[in-house]
């Protein structure tokens, strides 16, 4: 009998991780999942998955995690889908300097470390697929997401150039760009809003009541939501096509966001932009 493909995917404790990491153990891979509590972990072994502690601010646990999984597969692994983030929001004006530091320790500087650790196992082994989860915002601006949406240019950038770095190794990188999915990424980046954004005081004071009803609800209401599963079918594709597309757009209004940015001239594009968020 094969072996089973294997995986490391992080952010796994809800949303599009958690959707990811359950369907690919029943598509048949080799899943290790991570998370950051006992019970998001227990919660994984129990539907088969392989569940460890990583969190991308603790380098300490990015090594242990990454050596352990290594441990396990023997020094082999398939694929990695980096996933796990937050998303800061604040005006650029109000955001202090250690809330923008500590958006590019878990978005960026984690999600490289973690890719530089598996790289040489890929590299040796002849294949491989590293697929990160960006955002549409990793493409187009909106106002109040400039921590997160510059965490996802860099990302952008970051990878595009690894991915032309790794032409001929058997080793594709891919990058995943979704519009609005359901998950706790609004809810869960209310805290760091509360803690890092003097609210009250800031001049975006008003605009600010808006985005804080938002995130307490959720996040925003649109048709247009989908579920995980929709980034599930882009991620599936980029892990076992034979030609694997640099980027996945996932829903409409990511699509669209993208078709805008190839149209318009970039005044007409960010006047535009500007009324969003």
């Amino acid at each position: 009998m094969a072996a089973r493909r294997t995986i490391l995917l992080t952010g796994a404790s809800s949303g599009i991780g958690a959707y990811c990491a359950r369907a690919l153990q029943r598509d048949g891979w080799r899943v290790f999942a991570t998370a950051r509590t006992d019970a998001d972990m227990a919660a994984l072994e129990g539907d088969g998955v392989e569940a460890l502690y990583l969190d991308y601010a603790e380098p300490a646990s990015i090594a242990a995690t990454a050596s352990e999984v290594l441990r396990r597969t023997g020094g082999t692994l398939d694929a990695l889908f980096n996933n796990g983030a937050y998303a800061q929001a604040g005006a650029v004006e109000d955001l202090p300097v250690e809330a923008l530091r500590h958006q590019f320790e878990v978005n960026v500087f984690g999600w490289h470390d973690l890719t530089r650790r598996v790289v040489p196992v890929m590299r040796a082994q002849g294949h491989g697929r590293i697929v990160h989860c960006s955002s549409i915002l990793g493409l187009v601006p909106i106002r109040f997401r400039g921590a997160y949406a510059a965490s996802k240019h860099a990302i952008e950038g970051l990878m595009l150039c690894q991915r032309a770095e790794l032409q001929g190794s058997g080793i594709h990188v891919c990058l995943i760009e979704p519009g609005p999915i359901a998950s706790n990424i609004a809810s869960n980046g209310l805290a760091w809003f509360e803690r890092h954004i003097d609210h009250e005081n800031s001049v975006h004071r008003e605009a600010y009541q808006a985005q804080l009803a938002r995130l307490r609800q959720g996040g925003a209401k649109s048709r247009f939501k989908l579920g995980p599963e929709a980034v599930y079918v882009k991620l599936r594709h980029a892990l076992v096509s034979p030609a694997p597309r640099p980027h996945y757009v996932v829903t409409t209004p990511a699509r669209i966001g993208v078709a805008l940015k190839r149209l318009l001239p970039a005044r007409m594009l960010y006047r535009f932009l500007s009324d969003k968020g």
